[in-house]
């Protein structure tokens, strides 16, 4: 990857001539100099730098730069920097716009196929087949006569391709509103990103993107370098450039070896409080970064090179088992398909050209393909319902809705699949410091002066010279940048600036009532004589300070059982010295130090020592001069539990998720720390080991790590204490490895260091803290705790679960909705040729059902219950057996009744059968109940959707999601609507007349014929024309009336029985002298209608969907006007209608 650099894509507005000029605008290098000159590496950079610039300080005199000044912060100075060498940033890939969504979600395969069907079916609805009048094609062209359905025969097509835009409208929407979710969080992320650059002589916190060429940048440890540059000075530094070389191996730099630093390397060293400072040099070679190791110091120069990072794409749990289970349903649908088409088709061949023995006459060739293509409709319907195409949808706004409520929660999710892994979790890693502590060190117990305090004394209590020694001590002896600065908020904790022991010690302090202020502007830091600084082989820090007598005073504080060691004398409760033998010694260990110690607090001595005038020492040997020591004080310092980590902790264990604690602390702190939280508990079998420990019993006698060995180690471990980054690694992944379980253990890590990369990358979910975490630890990571705390943890387990469990009743909802609607659309086609569900309302249902119930069982907000089980695992199939209960029970239920209305439903509700209708039968009554009763069944499943563990109550909490409600309401609304006859609703009546034509054309007398032959037509002419003249009388007397009085009631309703017999009483005749006297068509009708006439009137029959006839244009099924029944398309004489409702 190291010749990225030679790719580099420019972004300069600059010409090229003048970019190449010697000294581009006004500078001494130009943009191909710096480029060329880090493309160098070592000795080879060295030399050029040397030979070109004479130095680094020569390089600094060119960019017009300070090596210890920095640029000046002047805004147009920055601002040509720029314009010559390029921004600090990588531009964004171009999102894909809305119609380039559009496109992908069109590329559904269930989509094509229905986009096909569609426009065939549109493409033969407007064509007019030619064999109309023919007799040979038997009853089959019958149907085509129906010219008012014909007209309308575009319809199914046409809400075919709509429902396709709809669901096509819908997913690229979701798609869309993720990517611009996405790209704001990562810009947040990205602008949170600073780095602190000299400029006039102050360090100032700039973004990353602000960068400019010539800029003076500090590098600390742990730091991602922002942009390629040289280092100007330094101490002990060394960079992880893994990333661009794959040298494992830290690569160390210094400037008068190797000063050249490559971008999103880290930096690593001894932390020995040097500037290391770097000159930002050319552009950022912007890598994936690499969780690794980083340092002190380095500052750098930039310009950009551009390089797209590809996010990582594998499958979570949820996806794999999803996918599986798609492919599954829609291998089963097709098959379904293919077998309903070829039953249709074979059934109608038979009947037509075997039973009935019809020749295949050329005319009626296209009337045969519509029917192919109806029963190819059909087919497609089958299949478009048992694909489950809201899946999809079901999680993405599954994962998006958790995402959104999960930022609450102070989750800031990166990878949205780790919240969905998150419920799976079934071990968590955790740090100590930060994650389960408050990472706050606070005094809680001292010994001064013979005294052991449990907490702290009033100042009161201390000799005056005592307490004096004591401030002085920990005042001077501590780094001056350390410092405790009063609170940003009303009402929060003081905060604590630079080394957290050193701060602690400050803090005590200030709770003993005094101020360590004042003694450090009396002996400012360029008085003190001299400092030892901490390390960690002395454990200790000494400060020397000269006295107004010209003695000197040495201050020292350190980890207790070694400053003891050097102690001769201690402070009495008079603050006189005492002599302090080793015996003394051994009897304070155990009675102050070994109890503090088991309460997980880490001691620290702090003494002094005075030198007169006269015996001043060597200096340089420091072992001489911290010896010989007076004891003032020995503290125990703590970092506390978080008050609610406990709680937290026990609801991850009642979970099935073991928690375990790495940290780098003594074994005796972590002991006591992991009782406090609850992570071990007395009377366990667990292992607290320290890292030395854990690799003794893990590795073989060659040193490598043994699976075997670890599986023996890690199902007990609870505690990790002294453990490098690397053996925190070598957990997770021996854990993650680790074949004894029934099942995979799925890990998360929390970590905050650079150093925890490697283990945050290798876990399932690495969750990285969003306040103390390095940039390096956040990268690694999936998730980000925003308040660095191990609550949000059981909050993100929590999201996930749900993520899970809304899916599973998205599953159980839309998977009894296909094997129910399979079922029906394959039984119906097969035994009476037509589904009953017809294309349009699958497609309904598909839409209503999918779209909607995805939204409204995906925003189920997460319980504490959830929490009350363990993690379901890889292996645990999708849907769980209770769930496959639910939806065979479910679907039994639901055909029982859907077919119960199919075959004997006339009967029951005394309708017309929907039954073998010809090819354009408009909708029945019959098919209508069916399909609403589908519908309403589906909605009241979506209730019982809502729980999927055999719960019993399934109301329980449905007030608390709003968006259900609202979904489950408005479906059964729409749906009511919907399916109402447009002639009960009153406000469209009067829009319902249309121009009432007096001639009559043969079409309009063609009307409302299903399957009459000729003579029948030329015998029902005169009754028609008699009955329209009826109808029209009817209208003209009702409107009459409706000016007359403002009784509206018995007027209003087109179906109202009364108002025709009302009519028909005026002119004195009744009905039945007239209807004997129409010439019948055969006398099994007679008797049936005088059995009609003797019954009360049933409900209308099924009406034409545009009732073109009788001149009253209302469009809606089942329209129950006694006039337009006359013409009510369906097998069977007409008249039967006419008697029936008048």
């Amino acid at each position: 990857m190291g010749d990225v650099a030679n790719s580099s894509v420019e972004f300069h507005p600059k010409p090229r001539q003048q970019r190449e000029a010697p000294h581009a605008g006004g500078f001494g290098c130009t943009l191909a100099e710096l480029r060329s000159l880090m493309e160098l590496r070592g000795a080879e950079a060295l030399q050029k730098v040397q030979e070109t610039y004479g130095d680094v300080g020569g390089l600094c005199r060119r960019l017009k730069t300070s090596p210890t000044e920095g640029l000046a912060d002047n805004t147009n100075d920055l601002e040509k920097r720029r314009q010559i060498y390029g921004q600090n940033f990588i531009p964004p890939k171009q999102p894909k716009t809305f119609l380039q969504l559009v496109w992908e979600a069109l590329q559904d395969v269930t989509l094509i196929i229905l986009e096909v069907a569609a426009i065939v079916s549109l493409g033969l609805s407007f064509y007019a087949p030619p064999g109309e009048e023919s007799e040979a094609c038997g009853n089959v062209s019958a149907g085509a006569e129906d010219e008012g359905e014909a007209e309308a025969g575009w319809i199914e097509g046409a809400a075919i391709l709509l429902s396709v835009i709809c669901v096509v409208l819908v997913t690229a929407f979701n798609d869309w509103s993720k990517e611009k979710q996405f790209r704001g969080l990562q810009s947040r992320i990205e602008q949170e990103q600073k780095f602190t650059v000299i400029r006039n002589g102050q360090l100032l916190q700039v973004p990353v993107a602000a960068l400019v060429v010539g800029d003076i940048a500090q590098v600390k440890y742990g730091d991602l370098l922002p942009a390629d540059g040289v280092l100007i000075q330094g101490n002990d530094l060394k960079i992880d450039e893994s990333s661009l070389t794959g040298e494992s191996d830290h690569v160390r730099k210094s400037a008068d070896k190797d000063p050249m630093l490559l971008s999103g390397k880290q930096q690593d060293g001894a932390m020995e409080s040097s500037q290391t400072k770097a000159k930002k040099q050319d552009g950022a070679v912007a890598m994936e970064m690499q969780p690794l190791k980083s340092a002190e110091g380095g500052e750098t120069e930039e310009r950009e090179k551009k390089k797209a990072n590809v996010p990582k794409k594998e499958k979570s749990v949820l996806q794999g088992k999803l996918t599986k289970l798609a492919v599954q349903i829609g291998k089963a649908g097709l098959v379904m398909s293919a077998v309903t088409v070829i039953i249709l088709a074979l059934y109608f061949v038979i009947e037509t050209f075997v039973v009935e023995g019809r020749a295949w006459l050329a005319e009626c060739t296209p009337v045969y393909v519509q029917y192919f293509v109806k029963f190819f409709i059909i087919g497609v319907t089958v299949l478009v319902v048992a694909v489950p195409e809201g899946l999809p949808l079901a999680v993405t706004i599954s994962l998006a809705y958790s995402v959104k409520k999960m930022m609450r929660d102070n989750n800031l999710v990166r990878h949205l699949d780790a919240c969905e892994t998150m419920g799976n979790a079934t071990a968590i890693c955790s740090d100590k410091t930060g994650t389960l502590t408050t990472n706050r060190m606070t005094v809680v117990q001292s010994y001064l002066g013979d005294t052991h305090y449990k907490e702290v004394p009033a100042p009161s209590a201390l000799t005056p010279k005592i307490l004096d020694l004591l401030v002085h001590a920990i005042s001077i002896n501590s780094a001056y940048t350390t410092k405790i600065l009063p609170p940003e908020k009303e009402g929060a904790l003081p905060r604590q600036v630079g080394n957290k022991t050193e701060c602690a010690l400050l803090g005590f302090v200030l709770d003993l009532k005094q101020d360590f202020q004042p003694v450090r502007e009396q002996i400012p830091e360029d008085k003190l004589y001299k400092v030892y600084t901490f390390n960690s082989v002395r454990k200790s820090m000494s400060t020397v300070i000269r006295m107004p007598d010209s003695g000197f005073r040495l201050f020292s504080k350190g980890a207790s059982e070694i400053l003891l060691k050097k102690c001769t004398n201690i402070l009495n409760s008079n603050g006189e010295l005492r002599s302090f033998r080793p015996r003394d010694r051994d009897d304070m260990v155990q009675k102050i130090i070994e109890p503090m110690a088991c309460d997980g607090l880490r001691t620290i001595c702090i003494a002094y020592r005075d030198f007169s005038a006269a015996q001043e020492p060597d200096w340089d040997n420091e072992n001489e001069v911290v010896g010989d020591l007076t004891c003032i004080a020995v503290v125990g310092i703590e970092d506390p539990v978080r008050p609610e980590v406990p709680e937290a902790i026990r609801k991850c264990q009642r979970a099935g998720i073991t928690v375990r604690m790495v940290t780098g602390d003594n074994i005796n702190t972590a002991r006591a720390i992991a009782a406090k939280c609850g992570i071990i508990q007395p009377g366990e079998d667990f292992l607290c080991l320290e890292g030395k420990e854990f690799n003794r019993r893990i590795r073989n006698e060659k040193g490598e790590i043994e699976q075997e060995r670890l599986d023996k180690v890690w199902p007990k471990l609870r505690v990790l204490a002294r453990s490098s980054p690397t053996d925190k690694h070598t957990l997770v992944k021996g854990i993650i490895d680790s074949n004894t379980g029934e099942q995979r253990q799925v890990v998360a890590v929390t970590g905050d260091g650079t150093n925890d990369g490697p283990a945050l990358k290798k876990a399932d979910v690495g969750f990285a803290m969003g306040i103390a975490g390095t940039d390096v630890a956040k990268e690694a990571s999936d998730i980000i705790l925003t308040d660095d705390n191990f609550t949000s943890i059981v909050k993100a387990v929590m999201w996930g679960r749900n993520v899970y469990d809304s899916i599973s009743k998205f599953l159980q909802f839309q998977l009894t909705v296909n094997v129910v609607a399979v079922i029906v659309a394959f039984t119906g086609a097969c035994i009476t040729q037509d589904s009953p569900l017809k294309a349009v309302q699958m497609l309904w249902v598909n839409l209503i059902m999918d779209t909607f119930a995805s939204l409204a069982l995906a925003t189920e907000p997460p319980t504490e219950s959830l929490l009350l089980r363990k993690p379901y695992g890889r292996d645990k199939p999708l849907i769980s057996r209770t769930m496959m209960k639910n939806i065979l029970g479910h679907a039994a239920y639901q055909l029982t009744t859907i077919f119960t209305l199919l075959f004997v439903g006339e009967l029951f509700f005394d309708i017309d059968s929907g039954r073998n209708a010809p090819l354009h039968s408009p909708p029945s009554e019959h098919y209508t109940i069916i399909f609403n009763t589908f519908v309403m069944m589906q909605l009241f499943n979506e209730i019982n959707a809502r729980k999927i563990h055999g719960e019993r109550n399934v109301f329980h909490g449905i007030f608390g999601n709003p968006i259900f409600c609202t979904i489950v309401l408005g479906t059964f609304v729409i749906q009511v609507i919907a399916t109402i006859p447009t002639s009960q609703l009153k406000c469209l009546k009067e829009a319902g007349h249309g121009p009432g034509k007096d001639e009559m054309t043969d079409e309009e007398l063609a009307e409302g014929e299903e399957e009459i032959d000729h003579a029948e037509r030329e015998l029902r002419r005169g009754q028609i024309l008699w009955f329209r003249g009826l109808n029209r009388i009817q209208t003209q007397i009702r409107v009459v009336k409706a000016f007359r009085s403002s009784l509206y009631e018995g007027l209003e309703k087109p179906e109202s029985k009364t108002s025709i017999h009302n009519f028909m009483a005026t002119p004195e005749f009744l009905i039945n002298d007239y209807t004997h006297n129409i010439p019948l068509i055969d006398d099994t009708d007679v008797d049936e209608n005088e059995e009609r006439l003797r019954a009360p009137p049933p409900p209308s029959p099924n009406q034409n969907n545009n009732a073109i006839d009788s001149g009253v244009y209302l469009t809606t099924r089942g329209t129950k006007s006694a006039t337009s029944s006359v013409f009510s398309s369906r097998p069977g004489s007409p008249l039967h209608s006419v008697e029936t409702s008048l």
